[in-house]
């Protein structure tokens, strides 16, 4: 009685959204080298977005809506110093998921979109700095929530990063080869252990981009809506 009163059937709609997305963005980067052949780059990015980013936002408005759902297994939001760690966590997050390494115009598809083989910047750390800002962020808002809702959807999001870790590897090995295999030598996923194990250096220089100022933009406007934001979501009435 205790499993069912507190296991809602927004933990699985949840999980299920999840396996959506995944499918499409996963799945629509694995059909990218084929697609492009027929309809160009410019062409299948506008696609993949239209198919990648309403998924998206359905996702995050339904996390939102039902962030409380569930049972609580822990409450620290009272605790000093909690707040400001979350906070924390959060920006270093941001910092990872939107690297300076994303071509603003190739995004929006205004110059022709590549697959590019970076091996600088934030990539020095890491080469898959948005797994490592996606596991960030679920771990902050894990601990500042503390539900069985938020717990689910957060293993679901790190799941599918980490299949992404594989298929993101497997993609640049299959078009880039040997100069690939070579990189990946010099880099790490696991951050900053290519660093420590003397493969890879850090230099700052690379760091002092338009884009990173970008990041900091919007993560101070993000802090500044973040309420605005709840409170519109929270008006939105999901049937389940």
């Amino acid at each position: 009685m205790l499993l069912i009163s507190w296991l809602t059937p927004s933990h699985f709609v949840i999980l299920g959204l999840q396996i959506v997305f995944a499918i499409a963005h996963s799945g629509g980067a694995a059909l990218r080298p084929r697609a492009e052949k027929y309809i160009g780059p410019r062409l299948y990015r506008i696609f993949f977005a239209l198919v990648s980013l309403p998924l998206a936002v359905i996702l995050i408005i339904y996390f939102f809506g039902h962030r409380y759902d569930g049972l609580q297994l822990w409450q620290v939001q009272g605790v000093p110093g909690v707040r400001e760690f979350v906070w924390l966590l959060s920006a270093i997050s941001f910092l990872f998921l939107y690297p300076a390494t994303f071509n603003l115009l190739e995004i929006a598809a205004i110059q022709k979109p590549q697959v590019h083989l970076y091996e600088t910047g934030i990539i020095r750390i890491t080469r898959h700095p948005q797994m490592v800002g996606q596991i960030i962020w679920c771990v902050a808002h894990t601990l500042w929530l503390g539900t069985t809702f938020t717990l689910v959807t957060s293993i679901g999001l790190v799941l599918h990063h980490l299949f992404g870790v594989w298929h993101g590897d497997r993609r640049l090995s299959d078009r880039y080869g040997e100069a690939f295999e070579i990189a990946k030598q010099r880099t790490s996923i696991i951050p900053f252990k290519a660093i420590i194990d003397g493969r890879q250096s850090i230099l700052w220089q690379e760091f002092l981009r338009p884009s990173y100022l970008g990041v900091a933009i919007f993560i101070a406007l993000l802090w500044w809506s973040h309420p605005l934001l709840m409170e519109a979501t929270g008006r939105i009435k999901w049937e389940i």
